[in-house]
């Protein structure tokens, strides 16, 4: 620890970072007695006001601007929990994505680790002591709980009673002749603890994986100097790795982390979706579970219980476990020091918080890596338009896999028109003829198959043929969602349920043939069950997954074979690996495609490829059917054929001619109140001011205001103001100022979103 100077007549003063919402921070005197363990990162209670808060100091000073200042009442904790390099992102956090210090901190510091208390948790566990010449005399019985002590050493009290089948007084004799010691022991809470992982090897690589993994190994070994000091991060060591599903990118992940390990520095790995979270852990832990660079793998992700996470946390920050999976909050995980962050499935949205501080784990994986001298690998089979146009201008390095480890040939994607099968059926029907042909034939050879609709539920909209009645939620400018297991109708935007009427309530029609339009992942489950009666389905959606465990479950259940048909939502398109699966059909592909969205394009490539991908990874070649009613869309043709670079270049053309990212960059201005008309006219008013702003900056668009894609939610109207800018950072540190001096009215709040995912 540095020694501070200390000046004569000076009190040490600390800066603080408070909890509570206040735009700034405060300064406090340093106690004396205090002076030796208040350092920057260090969570300390301070009086504010007539109350105390809770708080992080952010700097150590030898005076202050202000005076009167008060004292600090305590530090929390036996080290700084916020290390020095975090509490540089979160000051840059704060900069670029125009908010609080205090929002931006309480995003690095999980909820589990900010309370006053320790949050660690105490069990009574039984420990057998060494026995010198004979033993006592016991009891069969003791003598039986003696053998079981004996054989495991030391364990829990409460797991001993309930191996034993006895009681804690009987293991207190033990304790009373000599035997045992019972002493309370702090209990650590694995999320993965429960679960036997066999240990695994590296597989060998072949030759595009092993050129990937020498540049990332020598952008590491360039990141450090002999002495250990960080050099300055360069452009060439943040990587996209674009590999074709099931290329082998893991692996490329798992020996890049073994050599990083080699330098005595930890890695972060962060994975998009929860769902995938257990097969990745199982993974990196099967992989680091022994051997010369033997660690644990701490996991980060909202499913774990409270405790779960300070557990979690708290391993990382003692720098027990050096590497860390988890979605897009594990990008703050205390990792020190740090040699190698992974984006895996770097283009998903779901990396962009929606809520401040509304970053996206991405993109801080880049900025952290550039302050922290770590390499940054974003791995994608469908790069984000971002990340592919940074490789083109150089900011990035390009690794490739082409092609499919163990040269398994690529899925044969058939796009079937449903527009001439309408016409042909006389209706819409669920599956196409070759689609329902392809899954008998699958299921004939034993073979799985993937189904994916990205939408739940039974039917869209409940609509009225006479009347023209359509169910609409109360708070939101949608339609209700029918779900029929519950016989309820929902909204999916802020959750209202009513009961699912049996004729129109609208006043005096009454007509009880009401119609469930529309289609979701409920109905095709039962259509299957309806038309493939001995196959074993299974739906796997947002309705399905009530517990945490469930996710692993089905998962489990699909890879030892106890289903034959996974439909699901798009927690099942992107980076599950089952070898048996043979035959994925996409129900309905253009979903995505007519969402009021510059990016609508985009995501449904992705998307289809990545759903694409999950077919055909064993020995038997896979087997695609996209079923569109728009078959001709450059988004669905150019993902049947695989064709990235194709799409982009089209795609990149349409944004330079409409200034969209990446090209230029994206600043939201999102107004939200009850009254429409007061929304309207305070939007109208912001366009004058931001106007004011683009000619000072030049080069830089303002359009709006306009109503929000949807118009009304959560009972809130919402007008937006969109601007386009080449030079970001220079616009988030002008609009913050702004904010600040624009008089909002009580009833409208303005949220500001930097480089949002979604227009919506």
């Amino acid at each position: 620890m540095v020694s501070r100077p200390k000046l004569s007549g000076h009190r040490v003063v600390a800066r603080v970072t408070l909890d509570v919402a206040v735009r700034q921070e405060f300064d406090y005197l340093v106690p004396p007695e205090l002076e030796s363990s208040v350092h920057e990162g260090t969570r300390v209670k301070v009086p504010f006001g007539q109350r105390q808060v809770m708080g992080v100091v952010t700097k150590v000073l030898d005076e202050s601007p202000h005076g009167n200042l008060r004292e600090i009442i305590k530090t929390v904790g036996g080290q700084a929990l916020v290390t020095p390099p975090i509490l540089r992102l979160v000051r840059w956090i704060a900069d670029y994505y125009c908010c609080a210090p205090e929002v931006a901190m309480k995003a690095v510091l999980p909820d589990a680790v900010r309370k006053e208390a320790d949050g660690w948790r105490e069990r009574l566990f039984v420990r057998a002591l060494p026995v010198h010449g004979e033993l006592p005399k016991l009891t069969k019985r003791q003598t039986d709980l003696w053998n079981i002590v004996d054989e495991w050493r030391e364990l829990p009290l409460q797991e001993l009673v309930r191996l034993a089948g006895t009681t804690s007084a009987t293991i207190r004799k033990l304790e009373d002749k000599g035997l045992v010691s019972i002493a309370p022991q702090i209990s650590e809470r694995d999320p993965y603890g429960k679960e036997h992982i066999l240990p695994t090897q590296p597989l060998e690589l072949n030759a595009d994986q092993t050129a990937a993994l020498k540049s990332v190994v020598s952008a590491m070994e360039a990141l450090a100097k002999p002495n250990g000091q960080e050099t300055k991060f360069g452009g060439d060591s943040v990587f996209l790795l674009h590999g074709v599903t099931g290329s082998g990118k893991t692996e490329v992940y798992l020996q890049a982390i073994e050599h990083a390990l080699e330098r005595g520095r930890g890695a972060i790995v962060l994975v998009p979706e929860i769902s995938l979270t257990p097969q990745t852990v199982e993974r990196f832990k099967a992989r680091f579970s022994h051997g010369p660079q033997q660690t644990l793998v701490a996991v980060l992700h909202s499913h774990l219980s409270t405790g779960e996470r300070h557990d979690e946390w708290h391993k990382i920050r003692q720098g027990r476990a050096r590497i860390v999976i988890g979605a897009r909050s594990a990008v703050f995980a205390p990792v020190e020091p740090l040699g190698l962050v992974v984006v895996d499935e770097e283009h998903e949205h779901s990396y962009k918080q929606e809520e401040a501080p509304r970053y996206n784990a991405r993109d801080l994986a880049v900025v952290r890596g550039q302050q922290e001298g770590a390499a940054v690998v974003l791995g994608s089979a469908t790069p984000s338009m971002e990340s592919y146009h940074n490789v083109q201008r150089k900011k990035y390095g390009l690794l490739s896999l082409p092609e499919r480890v163990d040269n398994i040939r690529m899925p044969l994607v058939r796009v079937i028109d449903m527009r001439s099968e309408a016409r042909r059926e006389k209706g819409i029907s669920i599956f196409s003829p070759q689609l329902r042909e392809a899954i008998l034939q699958r299921l004939e050879k034993n073979e799985q198959v993937m189904l994916f609709l990205n939408r739940r539920g039974w039917s869209s909209s409940l609509q009225c043929p006479e009347c023209g009645y359509v169910a609409e939620c109360p708070n939101c400018s949608v339609s209700l969602t029918y779900h029929r297991a519950a016989q309820q109708l929902k909204c999916h935007i802020c959750g209202h349920v009513e009961t699912a009427p049996t004729k129109c309530p609208e006043g005096g029609c009454g007509n009880a043939t009401i119609r469930f339009a529309g289609l979701g992942t409920e109905k095709v489950e039962a259509a299957l069950a309806k038309g493939f009666p001995t196959a074993r389905v299974k739906r796997m959606d947002s309705d399905t997954l009530k517990r945490k465990e469930d996710y692993r479950r089905i998962l489990g259940d699909f890879r030892t074979g106890k289903i034959d048909i996974l439909v699901g939502t798009q927690m099942i398109a992107k980076g599950l690996h089952f070898p048996n699966v043979t035959l994925v059909g996409i129900i309905h592909a253009d979903l995505s495609l007519h969402i009021p969205d510059f990016r609508a394009g985009e995501r449904t490539f992705q998307l289809l490829t990545q759903v694409a991908g999950r077919a055909g990874r064993g020995d038997v070649e896979g087997e695609v059917y996209v079923q569109s009613f728009t078959p001709f869309h450059p988004s669905i043709q150019y993902a049947r054929r695989h064709d990235y670079s194709g799409f982009y270049e089209q795609e990149i053309e349409f944004r330079r001619e409409l200034r969209y990212p990446p090209v230029n960059r994206v600043a939201l201005l999102t107004l939200r109140g009850r009254s429409e008309d007061r929304v309207k006219f305070f939007a109208d008013h912001l366009r004058k001011e931001m106007d004011e702003l683009a000619r000072e900056l030049g080069d830089t668009v303002v359009a709006g205001p306009a109503p929000a894609p949807l118009l009304r939610a959560e009972s809130f109207y919402r007008y937006q103001v969109m601007i386009r800018t080449p030079n970001m950072a220079v616009l988030s540190r002008k609009l913050a100022a702004k904010r600040e001096a624009l008089q909002t009215p009580d009833d409208v709040r303005l949220v500001i979103d930097i480089d949002p995912m979604t227009m919506s």
